[in-house]
């Protein structure tokens, strides 16, 4: 009797769970030419996204990965989507009036005449 209940103890309760869905369905076919089914595993800033983040097996994520790869390559998908980016990028490159060079190479602070 006593090690009947002991291994009740152990026993997991049998709870129902529910089984995700892939992102790919039977019909979608892995290409580097079907753009909207790549974009889905793509981020924002343009990186593939991670299998975990996915939701893919190993051998979906393996295709998916190829296929963008394939897709940048022909110039169907960016390396890198700067769309997001674009207000830093122009503040990044204007041209500052505190700082002036001198004919010595040297850089030094902004001059004041008084005339």
């Amino acid at each position: 009797m006593d090690k009947d209940k002991s291994k009740r103890l152990f026993l997991k309760s049998k709870k129902s769970f529910r089984r995700r869905l892939s992102p790919i369905q039977s019909g979608d076919r892995i290409d580097y030419k079907n753009m909207s089914l790549l974009y889905r595993f793509i981020s924002q800033q343009g990186k593939i996204l991670s299998r975990r983040v996915n939701r893919l097996t190993l051998k979906q994520q393996r295709l998916i990965t190829l296929a963008i790869k394939q897709a940048r390559i022909l110039s169907l998908l960016p390396f890198v989507n700067s769309l997001p980016f674009v207000n830093n990028e122009k503040k990044k490159y204007e041209k500052s009036d505190s700082i002036t060079r001198t004919p010595s190479g040297q850089t030094g602070q902004k001059k004041n005449r008084v005339t």
